[in-house]
């Protein structure tokens, strides 16, 4: 199935579905006059080398561990937004001629996009946006431009559809991110909604990092470093088991001085990381003065990241909870949502997808 057949507006509900290396994460909302409600939000394990940096390997093995949501959010619940990431895909800001009709307006988008994407057309699945008149040449038109492989959309689809679901959406891990920032922005003293916002998802293996400004995307880059680099740090300083460090780190009960001799040095590493990137943005973009940070991912609850990350940047940063501003099903144990609503992130914007016009 094509991209951009995928990416076209859809109707709710649709679950929002994370696909990660060692997890997917599924939330499924709705939405009333007084906001939004989450109906459902659970987890499944991805069996280890089913997935690699973004990349489905094992289409079978995803779509049988996904199964189990099917049950847990009901079979009629079927319809899914999903998303790609990694290397596979790329966004960019274009610039094209006002004037002319829709087709002209498809006929520049591909002339640019042969330019742009280092991978013969014939291979790739295309999106595109007006975001709106450009400001310095108000005969043109801004458009962000999407693109990714099409044998990534079309493996991620066969293992939706091997575990039952529909997929109707297929959207890009950084702009559902992105999207949660209108409920998260709440939890700043001042709303961020409209702000530049550093929007940072530390997953097992890979860091997205985004910056949104005035409710857009306009910036992502992605880069090899996650949660397993200090888990296979565990594993290595005390030789424990990689499935007893998990444990280990959801129960407290990892040995005495991990914090000095493991979670500090994977904690300046982060610092470290982020501070590039910023950067890197900073300098590509002349935009230099970033007002907040949102932490999200697994690695985002280490005792002390947070406030590490706000001495050492001077951001206000906070740990994301996208379900903050939330009305919770009675159904669903709100302890349990809380401990883990930092993992949710990219499946809540998912979700939120299929109430966008």
């Amino acid at each position: 199935m094509k991209l951009e057949r995928l990416w076209k507006r859809s109707q709710p509900p649709l679950i929002g579905l994370d696909i990660g290396s060692h997890s997917a994460k599924a939330v499924l909302l709705s939405k009333t006059e007084d906001g939004w409600v989450l109906e459902n939000a659970s987890q499944v394990a991805i069996p280890t080398g089913a997935v690699e940096e973004h990349e489905i390997k094992d289409f079978e093995a995803v779509g049988n561990a996904l199964r189990p949501l099917l049950t847990r959010f009901g079979k009629k619940n079927n319809l899914v937004a999903a998303a790609v990431a990694g290397s596979s895909v790329i966004t960019k800001i274009i610039y094209v001629d006002g004037g002319g009709t829709e087709a002209d307006l498809e006929a520049q988008v591909q002339i640019e996009a042969d330019h742009l994407i280092p991978f013969p057309l014939e291979e790739v699945s295309l999106d595109f946006e007006v975001i709106g008149t450009n400001s310095s040449d108000t005969s043109r038109k801004d458009i962000l431009l999407s693109a990714c492989r099409t044998e990534h959309v079309e493996s991620r689809v066969a293992a939706l559809e091997t575990a039952g679901y529909t997929p109707k959406v297929m959207d890009i891990e950084a702009f559902a991110l992105g999207r949660t920032l209108a409920v998260m922005s709440k939890q700043f003293p001042d709303d961020m909604a409209n702000n530049t916002v550093a929007m940072v998802d530390i997953g097992a293996n890979m860091m997205l990092f985004s910056i949104v400004s005035d409710g857009e995307t306009i910036y992502s880059r992605e880069q090899p470093f996650g949660g397993e680099q200090f888990n296979q740090a565990v594993v290595g300083y005390y030789g424990m088991e990689p499935h007893a460090v998990e444990e280990a780190k959801l129960a407290g009960t990892l040995p005495a001085n991990y914090d000095f001799e493991v979670l500090a040095p994977f904690q300046t590493q982060m610092v470290q990381q982020i501070r590039r990137n910023i950067q890197i943005f900073s300098t590509s973009s002349g935009i230099s003065e970033i007002d907040a940070l949102i932490l999200s991912g697994g690695s985002a609850i280490l005792p002390g990241t947070v406030e590490l990350l706000r001495e050492e940047l001077a951001l206000h940063a906070i740990v994301a909870n996208p379900f903050v501003n939330m009305t919770v099903a009675e159904s669903l144990d709100q302890e349990k949502l809380a401990a883990s609503a930092h993992q949710y992130a990219i499946a809540c914007g998912l979700a939120m997808r299929g109430h966008h016009e």
